[in-house]
């Protein structure tokens, strides 16, 4: 990654409306793996909060809701997300 790239923060929020099962989890992962074989991609869920956050690459923020939009688990209305473009100004050579 380098300074100028187009990275957005999705922020997913649990609804509490309807219970989400085992497949509808599986089913979110397996297309999170999908989007993250074809681009910059880092997520994960909160351990003190319902819901999870996720920083990836796409060209613009139209292309960037609708990569989120399509996820099962916002799709089928269990989560809640907001997206938001996140401009990159500092990155560490380091790797974790």
């Amino acid at each position: 990654m380098k300074k100028g790239d187009k990275l957005f923060v999705r922020i997913d929020y649990e609804k509490g409306e309807l219970k989400t099962t085992s497949k509808d989890f599986e089913d979110h992962v397996e297309y999170l793996k999908g989007i993250a074989a074809e681009r910059y991609f880092a997520g994960g869920g909160f351990n003190n909060a319902e819901g999870g956050l996720i920083i990836f690459e796409a060209k613009d923020l139209k292309e960037a809701k609708i990569i989120a939009e399509k996820d099962p688990i916002i799709a089928r209305g269990l989560y809640k997300t907001k997206v938001y473009e996140w401009e990159l100004l500092i990155t560490s050579d380091k790797r974790i």
